[in-house]
């Protein structure tokens, strides 16, 4: 047992956490004549390391992630979702949503797609939920930072917001609420194509310069302000936000996340530095899944898809499960960290 544990110890600090890379950074930073052990030297320490990091794990991860995708094209997927039905429909579509794009906004095209051919408005609603919430990176990531238990959990809870989420949907019957042009359009039947380990491999490289670059600026950005709360915001006023004290910390972290954009890539910085500072780990984890999946552009882009009652509908089953999760992550810290 100890020996597993001194495996799994390695596994998550020096591979998965890349401690190594910390110290290399914190060494050159020294030998340049950076102090960082100042505010402004461990802001630069801590920017680097990280924008390093993830960017490494990033890239890894979407190649593996795209590859494993290039077995589930749109096509196949809707052919899949439609051999099931009821609650097992939506679990499917909760668990096909790890596999696919890592943002809100690359989310919904599919959903539209799914929607127009003619699968049940609860379960295109479960994939809509999980796909930028809960996917394999997000896994990998959060091990990374918070630990495996951390990780896990988060994935089960997320996809438990979307089974619970399309299925409440489901019983609502609101499929008039979708938009006409969608309802009455019609799904174009591509034929399934079998792709050689040469061409999947091609996929995923192609994934790996398309999402890159697009997820750039938001690892930039979502480092940058974490680098700052990490060095620069007073741990008191972090605790008396969003620690213990503050009972409304879950739901005014879940609402802070809702105008930024931004996927797993750039909401993990920030909620590591929050963490790190006192703040809750219910807390840091419920702004995550507010950033992740209520992003103001992402419910910008789905009201063209939904008309106002579904998208109030499917706002306030998100916001209300996200807290819920928060809160029960509050109640089971110990256990956790």
């Amino acid at each position: 047992m100890e020996l597993f544990s001194s495996i799994w110890a390695f596994v998550q600090n020096q591979i998965l956490g890349m401690k190594w890379l910390n110290e290399i950074v914190g060494n050159v930073l020294n030998a340049l004549g950076v102090d960082v052990a100042s505010r402004w030297g461990g802001c630069l320490q801590f920017f680097i390391y990280d924008v390093v990091k993830i960017m490494l794990l990033l890239t890894s991860l979407i190649f593996l992630i795209s590859y494993i995708q290039s077995y589930f094209p749109p096509e196949r997927t809707k052919r899949i979702l439609g051999r099931f039905h009821g609650v097992g429909a939506n679990c499917v579509a909760a668990l096909l949503g790890t596999v696919t794009p890592f943002c809100s906004c690359s989310s919904i095209p599919l959903f539209i797609g799914f929607t127009r051919a003619g699968l049940p408005l609860g379960v295109t609603f479960s994939f809509l939920i999980s796909s930028p919430m809960v996917d394999l990176g997000s896994l990998v990531l959060l091990t990374s930072f918070f630990g495996l238990k951390v990780a896990v959990v988060y994935v089960a809870v997320g996809l438990v917001i979307a089974v619970v989420g399309g299925t409440a949907i489901e019983k609502l019957r609101l499929e008039n609420q979708v938009e006409e042009y969608i309802r009455k359009g019609k799904a174009l039947e591509v034929p399934l194509e079998e792709l050689t380990f040469k061409a999947r491999v091609a996929f995923a490289w192609e994934q790996v310069a398309s999402i890159a670059k697009k997820v750039a600026p938001y690892v930039l950005a979502g480092v940058g302000i974490g680098a700052f709360i990490h060095n620069w915001i007073p741990e008191e006023f972090i605790v008396k936000a969003l620690g213990a004290g503050n009972p409304f910390g879950v739901a005014l972290a879940t609402l802070a996340g809702v105008p930024m954009y931004a996927d797993i890539f750039g909401a993990i910085p920030i909620a590591e530095a929050l963490l790190a500072k006192g703040a809750r780990l219910g807390v840091v984890l419920a702004f995550m899944m507010g950033v992740t999946t209520l992003s103001l552009p992402s419910i910008v882009m789905l009201r063209k898809a939904v008309k106002p009652k579904l998208l109030g509908v499917f706002v306030a089953i998100c916001v209300v499960g996200v807290v819920v999760i928060g809160y029960f992550f509050n109640a089971i810290e110990r256990l956790l960290v």
